[in-house]
C-alpha cells in the first residue's frame, strides 16, 4: 500500500475522528502527506517515537492504540491474567496517550495500574516489579524537542524489552492491519470492572524509601547534608517531585529550584531542546548561581532518566560535565566509598556500554572490580542485573552510559536520575568536606587513571531518504578495508551486526557474544577509537570518538584532529 492509499484509508475510516480527518484534509503539501503516510511508525526494539500528529507515521491515539493492541495480544498469549503498569511524563499528549493505551489493555481484559499524574520513567520500571506486573508502558520522548512523543515497553522484569521479546511484540503489532480491530472501552467501564486502577502515593513512598536506602556514607549525610548548596532544574519535566522529595527527606535543606523551569510544560518554553546534554538548559540556573554560589548544579530531562551536572572550574567559570565525566566520578566515588565502608564485594561488577568511556575500565581495574561491556541501550544493563540475580554469581554495583544515564541499586532496571541526583549530592558533599570541589575531584581522578576524552557527533538525516543514506553509509563502511586513520593503524574492527571481531594486526577473528546490532567499532593502535551507529530513537547517525592524552589540553587537541579525520571517512561514505 502506498502513502496515498493509506491517506485515503484514514479519510474513509469509521474509527478515525472527524477532527483528525479535517487536519489531514487541510494539508496542501503533497510531500507532507507522503511523510505522514509513507510507512507505519516503526515499533522498534524499544517501542515508538515520532512527531505528534495525524498519520500512520506519527504519534497519535490510533498509532498508540495499535501498538498497545499488539502488546496486549503478546501478553495474553504469554501470561495468565497479565497486569500492566503505565506512567507518563510532561509532554504534550502524554496523558491522552497513556489513557488510550490503558483502555485498549483493559478492553483486552488486562488489569492496568495507571499513575494519576506524571512520573519519571525509572519509577515505572520500579512499579512494574513492585506490583508484580507482566508488562509496563511509559509515554515519553525523553529529551527530544516538543514536537515528539514516544511509547516504551517494559517486560515482567522491569526492564525495557530486549531483542527476542521485542521481535515477538513487533510481529504482533505488525499483524494488525485495520484500526477497526483495535479494542477499547470507556474509563467508566474499566473502573467498574476493576480493570483500571489509579496509583500514586503508596508506590511513591515505596520507591523513595528504596532510593534513600542507597546512601553509602549515611553518617556524613545525616550530619552534613544541610550544608550542601544545590541548584536543581527539572526542565519542565517529571523530576520535580521525586528528586526534591528524596533530597529533602535525607536532610538536604539548601536546595534551590529554577522557578521558570519548575512546572511541567510540554512546550518546554525555556528549553527548546530539553536535554541536560545541552548547556543552554542551564542558563537560568547559572544566572541564579551568580548570587547563590552553589556547590553543585544539576538538571534532569523531562522523564527524569538522564541528569546533567554543572561544576565550577578553578577559574571560577561553570562547566557542564559530559556524561562520561559524571559517570567516571560516580564510578570512582561508589567503589571508593564501598571499599572504605567494607562493603565492596569480591564479585562486584560495573557495567558500561560499548560507546562509553574506557576510563571506567581503568577505575574498575584500580579497585579490582570486574567491568563488563554491553550494547548501547540501558535495557542491556537492566538485563544483566536480572541475570546476576538469577545466577547468584555476580553483584551489580553501578552502570552508566555516556548519554547521561546512571543506575545504582537493583530495584530499578533502567537509568534513574532520581537515584543519580542523590548520589551526586552525596559525592559533592563528601568532596566538600575534604575541601575540594567536584571539578578538582575530577582532575585528581584524571591524574590517576589517565586523560580520557570523548565526543559524539550526530548527523541528522530526516525522512525516508535520510534512513537510506544512514543504512548505505554503514554498509559501505562494513565492506571497506579501513586499515588506518591519520597514519595510525586500525588494530581491531568490531562488527556487531555480523557478531565478528577482527584483529587486523595478526589477522585473527573471534565471535562477539552480544545481540546483533547495526554498529561498527574501530580501535586504533594508540587506543583511540570510534563507533558508528544509527540512533534508535531519532533520525540521526551517531559517531562516537575517544582518545587518551597526556593532559587535558593534549587530549582535547588529539580529539579535535581525530574527529576531523574520522569525519572525512564518514562524509566520503555519505556522499
Amino acid at each position: 500500500m502506498d502513502y496515498k492509499e493509506r491517506y485515503n484509508e484514514w479519510l474513509s475510516s469509521k474509527v478515525i475522528s472527524e477532527t483528525i480527518k479535517d487536519e489531514l484534509r487541510n494539508i496542501s503539501d503533497e510531500k507532507e502527506i507522503e511523510d505522514r503516510f509513507y510507512k507505519e511508525l516503526d515499533f522498534g526494539t524499544g517501542g515508538l517515537r515520532g512527531v505528534i500528529g495525524a498519520g500512520t507515521n506519527r504519534m497519535n491515539v490510533y498509532t498508540v492504540s495499535k501498538a498497545t493492541q499488539g502488546f496486549a495480544n503478546y501478553l495474553n498469549k504469554s501470561f495468565e491474567s497479565p497486569k500492566v503498569a503505565i506512567a507518563y511524563d510532561s509532554r504534550n499528549m502524554s496523558k491522552e496517550f497513556a489513557e488510550a493505551a490503558a483502555l485498549t489493555l483493559c478492553a483486552n481484559n488486562i488489569k492496568v495500574f495507571l499513575f494519576e499524574s506524571l512520573r519519571p520513567t525509572p519509577m515505572l520500571s520500579f512499579t512494574s516489579r513492585h506490583l508484580n506486573c507482566q508488562g509496563g508502558i511509559v509515554i515519553t520522548a525523553s529529551h527530544n524537542p516538543k514536537i515528539y512523543n514516544g511509547y516504551k515497553v517494559y517486560d515482567e522484569f522491569g526492564g525495557q524489552v530486549t531483542d527476542e521479546k521485542a521481535g515477538i511484540i513487533i510481529g504482533e503489532v505488525n499483524s494488525i492491519v485495520n484500526y477497526e480491530d483495535i479494542k477499547t472501552i470507556s474509563v467508566e467501564d474499566a473502573l467498574k470492572d476493576n480493570l483500571l486502577e489509579y496509583i500514586g502515593e503508596e508506590v511513591d513512598k515505596a520507591y523513595i524509601e528504596e532510593v534513600k536506602g542507597l546512601t553509602i556514607r549515611t553518617e556524613l549525610v545525616k550530619e552534613k547534608a544541610k550544608d550542601l548548596k544545590v541548584i536543581y532544574t527539572p526542565i519542565h519535566g517529571s523530576g520535580n517531585m521525586p528528586v526534591r522529595r528524596v533530597l529533602a527527606e535525607l536532610g538536604y535543606e539548601n536546595v534551590e529550584v529554577v522557578k521558570e523551569q519548575e512546572m511541567p510544560d510540554g512546550n518546554f518554553p525555556t528549553a527548546s531542546y530539553p536535554n541536560p546534554e545541552n548547556p543552554q538548559v542551564f542558563e537560568l540556573a547559572l544566572d541564579m548561581a551568580k548570587t547563590s554560589n552553589p556547590d553543585i548544579i544539576f538538571g534532569t530531562d523531562p522523564d527524569c532518566d538522564r541528569i546533567g551536572v554543572v561544576v565550577k572550574e578553578n577559574s571560577g567559570e561553570y562547566k557542564v560535565l559530559t556524561g562520561n565525566q559524571t559517570g567516571l566520578l560516580l564510578t570512582d566515588y561508589i567503589l571508593s566509598a564501598l571499599k572504605e565502608e567494607g562493603k565492596l564485594p569480591s564479585n562486584g561488577v560495573v557495567i558500561k556500554t560499548i560507546v562509553t568511556t574506557e576510563g571506567a575500565r581503568a577505575i574498575a581495574n584500580y579497585y579490582g572490580v570486574e567491568i563488563m561491556d554491553v550494547l548501547t541501550g540501558f535495557k542491556y544493563i537492566g538485563e544483566k542485573i536480572r541475570q546476576f540475580q538469577e545466577n547468584g554469581d555476580k553483584k551489580y554495583l553501578f552502570g552508566f552510559e555516556e548519554s547521561y544515564g546512571y543506575l545504582a541499586g537493583e530495584f530499578v532496571r533502567d537509568k534513574d536520575a532520581v537515584i543519580a541526583s542523590m548520589l551526586i549530592a552525596e559525592m559533592t558533599l563528601y568532596y566538600k568536606e575534604q575541601g575540594k570541589s567536584l571539578y578538582e575531584a575530577l582532575i585528581e581522578l584524571y591524574n590517576r587513571i589517565g586523560f580520557f576524552k570523548e565526543d559524539l557527533i550526530s548527523i541528522e538525516l530526516q525522512g525516508k531518504e535520510g534512513q537510506e543514506k544512514i543504512s548505505n553509509c554503514l554498509d559501505s563502511l562494513r565492506s571497506a578495508a579501513l586499515t588506518e586513520v591519520d597514519g595510525v593503524k586500525v588494530a581491531t574492527k568490531l562488527d556487531y551486526k555480523l557478531s565478528k571481531e577482527e584483529n587486523l594486526l595478526n589477522n585473527t577473528e573471534s565471535v562477539i557474544n552480544l545481540p546483533k546490532s547495526n554498529v561498527l567499532k574501530y580501535i586504533l593502535e594508540d587506543g583511540s577509537s570510534f563507533v558508528v551507529r544509527p540512533s534508535g530513537t531519532e533520525p540521526k547517525m551517531k559517531i562516537y570518538s575517544a582518545v587518551k592524552g597526556e593532559s587535558l589540553v593534549n587530549a582535547e587537541e588529539k580529539l579535535t584532529r581525530f574527529n576531523e579525520k574520522v569525519m572525512e571517512i564518514i562524509n566520503e561514505k555519505l556522499a
